[in-house]
Order: structure tokens, then C-alpha cells, then sequence
């Protein structure tokens, strides 16, 4: 399956975003879907995952509350939702697909096998 994410820009801090990423080669929605992202320097960390319904979600601490992950199913597409930005949430952010079929939305980078190439988001302060 091939992912394309989109949507990443500059915004001040407090400001919104919202991410797309379209899956295309497979049946979209047999995978669990997920968004990283990675600073310079950094790890790249997990910030949000979906199960392959739309009606389970995960997010860590330093987003939750901020971040809403979503998908159609129809459109073979995943959102991020992002809001209350914070400078320290700049990084190129990642759309993963994880076509295990395991029930737990995984949070490891290696728990998913199909990547996309990035999209950079930069919040300033």
C-alpha cells in the first residue's frame, strides 16, 4: 500500500492543523492506521492510532485532548485533527498502516510495515 499524508504547514502556537493521508494499493480498511512524528534529533514517537472501524482510538499524554484521529473508510483516508499547537509539536509528521489484524492499535514504530513520506509541521511561538 502506498500512503501520502498532506496538510502540514506553519502555524503560530495555539493555532489548528489538520492532516490527511490517502492509502492506495489495498483494501483500506483492513488496516489499523496510526500517525508518528519526529523532531530533529528525536526518536520518531507515536501520536495517534485507529482501528480499522474508526471506533477505537489511542493517544499519548502529550496530545490527548489536543489531537483527534479519524478515518473514511470510503475515501481510504486517515485525519489528524490538530489543535492548541505548541512549538514543541513541530516535527514531520508520518501516516503508518498496520496490516496485522491484531486487535490492540499499536504504539511502536515497528508494529507498523506501510510508512508515508512526511508532512512538516512548524509551530512558532
Amino acid at each position: 500500500v502506498q500512503l501520502q499524508a498532506s496538510g502540514g504547514g506553519l502555524v503560530q502556537a495555539g493555532g489548528s492543523l489538520r492532516l490527511s493521508c490517502v492509502a492506495s494499493g489495498r483494501t483500506f480498511s483492513i488496516f489499523t492506521m496510526g500517525w508518528f512524528r519526529q523532531a530533529p534529533g528525536k526518536e520518531r514517537e507515536f501520536v495517534a492510532a485507529i482501528s480499522r472501524s474508526g471506533s477505537s482510538t489511542k493517544y499519548p499524554d502529550s496530545v490527548k485532548g489536543r489531537f483527534t484521529i479519524s478515518r473514511d473508510n470510503a475515501k481510504n483516508s486517515v485525519y489528524l485533527q490538530m489543535n492548541s499547537l505548541k512549538p514543541e509539536d513541530t516535527a514531520v509528521y508520518y501516516c503508518a498502516a498496520d496490516s496485522s489484524l491484531k486487535s490492540i492499535l499499536g504504539t511502536m514504530t515497528y508494529e507498523y510495515n506501510y510508512w508515508g513520506q512526511g508532512t512538516q509541521v512548524t509551530v512558532s511561538s
